[in-house]
Order: C-alpha cells, then structure tokens, then sequence
C-alpha cells in the first residue's frame, strides 16, 4: 500500500470512531496545554521584567523598607516588624551621601486614590506619591508642562502638585489647560503647577497614572505612618557598585545600625529583580514540567488503550488485508501513523489553546502577544514521539497477526 493510501485509511479508521479518537487526544491536549499556557506566560512576565527595568536606570537603585522583587517567595511577614525608614532618616541619609551620588530622591506613595476636577472622577487606582524635588530626575520623569516640585514645595509644604499623562487625559479631556487649576484628591485640594510626559507600563502597571505632592505635606496630612523609599543614582555605570557599598553604609548611619546588627532594608537593583524572576521561572518550570510530563504520559497510555481496543476490533480486516498481500510493514505503517495522528491533534490543539491563554498574562502586562516558537517546537516533536513509542506496541501486534487465525477469529 502506498503512503498516501495509508494516511486515508488511517484518518478513515479514526473518523468511524470519532468520540473514541477525540477523548484519547484530550489527554495529549492538556499535557501539552499546560506547557505552553506556562511557558507562554512565563515568557509575557520576562518581556515585562525587562521593560519595567527601564523605569530603573542602569546606575540606579533603590533603598526600602520591604524586598521589591515579588517572585523569590519572601513573605512579607517577616518584614513587618521593621522600623519605617523616616523622613528624618531619608534627610540625614541625602546629608552622609552629598557628593558621593549623582541625584538622591526620596519618596512614600499609596495606591487606590480618587481624583476630582469639576464634574470629572478618576477610578479609584491612582498612585499618590509624597516626593521631594529630587524624585522626577532621579526615577526619570520628565516635566511636559509646567515645573517640577521645588524645594520651597517641600519646605513650606505647599498644596501643589505634579499629574500624569492618564489624569491628564481624564481630567482635562477637552484640552483644558490644567496648570494652576485645583484638583481634589480623597477630598483634599491640590493645585497643579506641572505635568509629567508620558512614561508607558512597567511591569504591567501604568506609571503615567500618578500625582506627586511635596512628601512634607504627604507626611503630615495623609499618613505620617508610610515608610520612605530612596532612590539613589550613581554617576556612573564604573561608580554604581561603589555608590551601592557607600549608600548601605550611610543608611545604617543615618538609621543608627551599630556593627554588629544586620541591614534592616533593602536594596532594590535591576540584577536583583532579573536574579528572583529567574529562580521564580525555574520553579514553575520545573512544576509545569513534571505536570506535562505525567499528563503526557497518562495520555500515552490512553493512546496504546484504544489501538489495542481497535486491533482487537479490526482483527477481520487485518486477516482479510494479509490473506491477500498486504506487507507487516503497511499494517505496521497504519497503525503507527493512526497513533501519530491522535497524539499530533492533541497536541496541536494544546498549543493553540495554550498560547491563548498563555497571551492573556501578555494583555494584562500591556505587551504584544508571544509566539513560543521553541516550546512549540519541542511540543510537536514530544507529541510525535509519545503517538510513535505508546503506538508501536499495538501496531506490531497488528502487524504480526496469523492471518488465518484473525479470520477465523476476528468479527
């Protein structure tokens, strides 16, 4: 028999029994759905992580209170407990570091804050951030109109205050010229004396969706309880590690860390966030390995269930194709390739699934969707082997049926 008559009567014997041939490739199907779905939104989070690095310059790092990076599986609990690092601290800290850093800021936000001009409302997801004239530059925000915060904002701690893009679009749809116009924001008036340019996501979030208040008066009118973050940029990528090892050196000064206790912040750099999402990727890859891998291999079985269900079942007709010259190799051929096909169906239509669902972690991090190409590729070629290897068993028991004892026997 030729190979194209083969491959006929290979999808006709899988067609006559369809809901049989569709609940074995279900199995191949989630296997390869998981890996994809995970490798697929692993890949989303990658891109993300590498973008919103960018919202942190490469001579820049940040000094907090808890760990910025989400994916090392620090529980915040133990953190807790740790004294707020204070404005008082944040200024003796900028006082030990005059000279040694290029721009030191010092900042405290909140999220989940309503914004009000006329008869115009914000959804309540604004970030509110208490900033001294040193945050713009230092966190690489721009002034589009306007000015930035100024020391005097700070000292005498003036109601004004810095929008982003989005409530610019929001409040002022119509082209309104917003600077010197009075915002409520959670009932507390600000007047705006600049605008941020636009600065896109990171990490999934909006970073135009913000208004900057002088810290003092955040400190003394919002909550006096919020610990301070401190931006640090270093001169130079040549000085950044050496900025690093001054700037942990005058925080412990400036929050009054004798020798021998431990650091009790943290520093926020971008090769500490790539090295948690790295160790954060390993362990749900290796999670969603060993799920694949079992479902895969129940699906495997599933596949040598129904070929040797269907062998018993066409017993007759491999008598009758042997009794009249049909070779081991084309019932071999047969069999194998119907194998073939069940484990490819399913896998294609677990990458098809599993790529959609994996674009969705894409949609929600604001990135354009992904293509795993190589997990893609290993899926397919995994697939064919497991149709092959659960396959041959039944297929050479097919192939060397007794022709005389399967048409004696076979229905």
């Amino acid at each position: 028999m030729k190979l194209r008559e083969t491959v006929i009567q290979a999808a006709y014997s899988l067609r006559s029994n369809k809901l049989r041939s569709w609940l074995t490739t279900l199995g191949v199907a989630v296997g390869v759905f998981s890996i994809i779905a995970v490798m697929t939104a692993l890949q989303a989070v990658d891109r993300s992580v590498a973008s919103g690095l960018s919202s942190l310059g490469s001579n820049t790092f940040e000094i907090q209170k808890y760990p910025a990076a989400l994916f090392g599986g620090h529980g915040r609990a133990r953190f807790i407990n740790r004294p707020n690092i204070t404005y008082n601290e944040g200024l003796a800290f900028k006082k030990l570091m005059a000279g040694k850093a290029k721009n030191i800021g010092l900042q405290v936000s909140s999220s989940g804050n309503l914004a009000m001009y006329a008869n115009l409302t914000t959804n309540p997801d604004v970030t509110l951030f208490g900033a001294d004239e040193n945050f713009a530059s230092a966190n690489g925000f721009d002034i589009a109109t306007g000015r930035n915060l100024i020391e005097n904002d700070i000292l005498y701690s003036k109601n004004v205050a810095v929008i982003g893009q989005d409530l610019l679009s929001t409040l002022f749809p119509s082209g309104e010229n917003p600077l010197d116009k009075s915002i409520k924001v959670n009932g507390k008036v600000y007047r705006i004396v600049g605008v941020f340019m636009k600065k896109g996501a990171a990490f999934g979030q909006s970073q135009d969706n913000l208004i900057a208040i002088p810290i003092s008066r955040y400190l003394a009118h919002i909550n006096v309880k919020r610990s301070l973050s401190v931006t640090v940029e270093a001169f130079s990528q040549k000085k950044y590690q050496a900025t690093i090892d001054q700037a942990i050196g005058a925080m412990r000064v400036a929050r009054g860390l004798t020798i021998e206790k431990p650091n009790d912040f943290e520093l926020r750099t971008n090769e500490a966030l790539v090295d948690s999402f790295r160790e954060f990727q390993r362990t749900i890859s290796i999670g969603a390995f060993i799920i694949s891998f079992m479902a895969l291999v129940t699906a495997g079985v599933g596949i040598m269930n129904i070929m040797l269900v269907s062998v018993t079942e066409r017993t007759r007709e491999i008598g009758i194709r042997k009794s009249i010259g049909a070779p081991k190799k084309s019932i071999l051929r047969q069999f194998l390739l119907e194998a073939l096909f069940l484990s490819l169906t399913g896998g294609l239509i677990g990458i098809f699934t599993g790529t959609g669902a994996g674009n969705i972690v894409a949609v929600a991090f604001n990135i354009p969707p992904i293509l795993p190409v190589a997990w893609i590729i290993v899926s397919i070629a995994v697939c064919s082997a497991i149709g092959i290897s659960f396959g041959l068993f039944p297929a050479y028991r097919a192939a060397n049926l007794d022709p005389v004892e399967a048409l004696r026997s076979g229905k």
